[in-house]
């Protein structure tokens, strides 16, 4: 975004404009009015070239005393234009004329530079490697399938029961199925 474009007011004498005698912008931009002196009104218009191409929502401001204000000039058509900014104050006392061009933007291709590390697809880790996440170590399944064939055979044991005897076998098959799957 451009610097605002900067408008004196008072500096030197009531009512007294000091304006750029050109701008440049490659689309809308502010402009500020800065009092350096009593209250004022300033009326801002963009003539029959300018307001083709933008507008500003409202023409007369009211600057407090020693005070700044932003006014947006808002681009809404396309193309490179020049026409005249005026400026007034104290109801016509001074007049001054800025030279404005609104241009077109210098169209640059962005482009984003990709690492050749990055044309290449990673390499799949291992489905046996320990360190990957949510993987389990054999250790820990074994003692777990321990502790279910002991828990099982210890059911049989206490309560001698021919369901009991089903439900642990069932447990058996399922040990030896999981080790035998996880060790192959």
């Amino acid at each position: 975004m451009p610097d605002p474009l900067p408008i004196h007011i008072n500096r030197e004498e009531i009512h007294g404009l000091e304006v750029p005698t050109d701008y440049e912008s490659t689309g809308g931009f502010d402009i500020r009015l800065i009092n350096h002196g009593e209250p004022t009104h300033v009326h801002l218009h963009l003539d029959s070239d300018l307001s083709s191409v933008a507008s500003l929502a409202a023409t007369n401001h009211y600057v407090d005393r020693e005070g700044d204000r932003l006014v947006r000039v808002e681009v809404t058509g396309d193309g490179s234009v020049r026409g005249n900014l005026k400026v007034v104050s104290g109801y016509g006392a001074q007049t001054r004329l800025v030279d404005v061009a609104l241009v077109e933007p210098d169209e640059t291709e962005e482009t984003v530079e990709v690492g050749e590390d990055l044309s290449t697809p990673a390499p799949k880790p291992e489905p046996d490697s320990p360190d990957l996440p949510g993987s389990i170590g054999t250790l820990p399944v074994m003692v777990l399938a321990t502790v279910a064939l002991l828990t099982a055979l210890g059911a049989v044991a206490v309560f001698q029961n021919t369901a009991v005897f089903v439900g642990a076998a069932v447990v058996v098959v399922g040990v030896l199925v999981a080790l035998y799957s996880l060790l192959a």
